[in-house]
């Protein structure tokens, strides 16, 4: 019996929010996705020695795949959405792999999960490739195709002046004037 060429689909689809918060007693950066709301920009809160300020919230949505011939089912709860790189820091990994790719006809978007990172919430290259066959399978790949790289390999994401991937300020008639760091 050969193994499935898998055929992906979401399921499961949670439509929400990022929210960015910093601590300003330990200067600590941490993300939530909320299914229900988002807290406003400025909005604070303490908890122990910590006090958390909302900086940032982005509309994303939250997914897992599963198989339509096959059923197996790809939980992917500990992504929370997609960022496409600007290219902001000549440094940064995902910036230098996204010009290689591009020389190949390859669009890169990068795989967002939870900060403060965790080892044990690393999306695995097996997992990235899932996403790829995703992507890629509702593509004419002869034209291009996708490549999911992790946030793991964005160093600074203070810094970081990607942009989620959405659909917020698509209903508006201005372009937006400026592009900001996330904080």
């Amino acid at each position: 019996m050969s193994e499935c060429q898998h055929q992906w689909e979401m399921t499961n689809i949670r439509f929400g929010f990022v929210v960015f918060e910093k601590c300003s007693h330990c200067n600590g950066i941490r993300t939530f996705f909320s299914a229900s709301g988002h807290p406003m920009v400025g909005d604070e809160y303490v908890e122990g020695e910590h006090t958390w300020r909302c900086m940032e919230n982005a509309q994303s949505l939250q997914f897992d795949l599963q198989c339509k011939q096959c059923g197996q089912l790809e939980k992917f709860d500990d992504v929370m959405g997609f960022l496409y790189c600007t290219e902001c820091l000549d440094d940064c990994k995902v910036a230098i792999l996204q010009k290689k790719y591009a020389e190949k006809k390859t669009w890169v978007i990068v795989a967002f999960g939870f900060l403060p990172r965790r080892k044990d919430t690393e999306l695995s290259p097996r997992r990235l490739k899932i996403l790829e066959d995703y992507f890629n399978q509702r593509r004419d790949t002869s034209r291009s195709t996708i490549a999911v790289l992790s946030f793991d390999l964005i160093d600074d994401f203070s810094r970081c002046k990607g942009e989620f991937i959405h659909d917020v300020g698509m209903l508006s008639l201005e372009p937006p004037k400026e592009r900001k760091p996330l904080f």
